[in-house]
């Protein structure tokens, strides 16, 4: 990781988040043909769909059809058959190379279809946290979601235990079991009764994302919305949650930055929090931009006069790459996109920062303040009590 050189313009502009440069790992390379690394569950459902489903695919047809030709180059050629057959149909052949393209393109259908209906529409999901009383192991929650989104079969409910030591993922069947599965209140019923003060987490939602070969998770409803401007070279972002502050995002000049995030970096970064879900609302001033993030597996399409909506969670901190995925016009390769992902008290100082340079009042540091008054008076009586 490479920090920004000391009295650069940029050095200054993220100089309150502290935040050194992407590893390579993030960004693409010379010569490199694999996908850059998922950084969310949505992105590891593509990486799947793409190395276990189409990669096969593609790779037993080319076979396949290889082999095909060459067999027909040694077997019909015109010193191996010097006379002709003079039929030119065969019903069972013609039957088998219509049926099972229509197969394989269900297949490819299935999964991609699924993964489209996920990043098209947003998702609800809500997590409920309770405190255990030591007593009860029952734990009921409202499935108040409209009726063809209630959560109806096991994987629409996820279960953790969290205490001191962390947070941990329990197991339908040998942890907890479920009961009220597609009515208005679903409980959940623990193995073992967990210790008074322990909480159990409870999340509901239809949109469980991630490769089927790893962890999966359901996507809560969004947190934060993102508003993507795109125009002839650059983007312009705002934050409707926290007082819709704009600002303009433009490529970072030549020599300001290390060369191997150079057409890559940007003069004002995306800055969004881990674990949450961000929507993302695109347009455009003039023509056709696309908002592209690979390592959260989105693109999203930035059309003037229209709204069009995306979604991503970022699993870890760091400061992710990608580019306008349209062409634009002659400057489209200088439009790139920088998302970094920090903590939520970052993100909350850096939303007081931009709010600070558009005129407005703090949003977090009064709550904040507000929050640390109120303990120091009710800690009042106690130490004057034991004075």
């Amino acid at each position: 990781m490479r920090k920004l050189i000391a009295g650069s313009a940029i050095a200054a502009a993220f100089a309150s988040l502290g935040v050194a440069y992407a590893q390579d790992g993030y960004l693409p390379v010379d010569g490199g043909y694999e996908m850059v690394p998922a950084a969310s569950k949505l992105a590891e459902e593509v990486h799947f769909f793409h190395n276990s489903v189409l990669l096969p695919i593609i790779t037993v047809i080319s076979i396949f059809v290889l082999a095909l030709l060459l067999y027909v180059i040694v077997r019909y050629n015109s010193k191996a058959n010097p006379t002709p057959r003079k039929f030119s149909h065969n019903t069972l052949v013609e039957i088998i190379w219509t049926g099972v393209p229509i197969l394989i393109l269900l297949t490819i259908a299935l999964f991609s279809f699924d993964l489209l209906f996920k990043e098209d529409v947003m998702p609800d999901g809500k997590q409920v946290v309770m405190t255990a009383d030591g007593a009860s192991n029952v734990f009921t929650v409202d499935n108040d979601f409209p009726p063809s989104r209630m959560a109806a079969a096991g994987r629409h409910v996820q279960v953790f235990r969290a205490d001191a030591s962390g947070v941990v993922g329990l197991v339908e069947g040998d942890d907890y079991k479920l009961s009220g599965l597609g009515e208005p209140k679903i409980s959940v019923t623990m193995t073992q009764t967990p210790a008074a003060g322990e909480r159990i987490l409870v999340r509901l939602g239809r949109s469980v994302v991630g490769s089927p070969l790893g962890a999966r998770e359901i996507a809560l409803a969004p947190t934060i919305t993102l508003k993507v401007v795109g125009y002839q070279w650059g983007w312009t972002y705002s934050y409707p949650d926290f007082g819709d502050f704009e600002y303009s995002s433009n490529m970072a000049a030549e020599g300001t930055v290390p060369a191997n995030v150079y057409r890559f970096e940007v003069d004002n970064r995306v800055v969004v929090p881990v674990g949450e879900t961000i929507r993302v609302v695109t347009t455009a001033r003039d023509v056709i931009h696309s908002w592209a993030l690979p390592n959260m597996a989105i693109k999203i399409d930035a059309v003037p006069g229209r709204i069009n909506e995306t979604w991503f969670k970022a699993d870890k901190e760091g400061v992710y790459y990608g580019q306008c995925s349209e062409i634009c016009g002659v400057r489209h390769s200088a439009m790139p996109i920088a998302v970094e992902v920090v903590s939520r008290p970052a993100f909350e100082a850096w939303v007081d920062e931009k709010r600070d340079e558009n005129g407005m009042e703090p949003m977090f540091a009064a709550v904040a303040a507000a929050e640390t008054q109120s303990k120091l008076a009710d800690a009042a009586p106690a130490v004057e009590a034991a004075q």
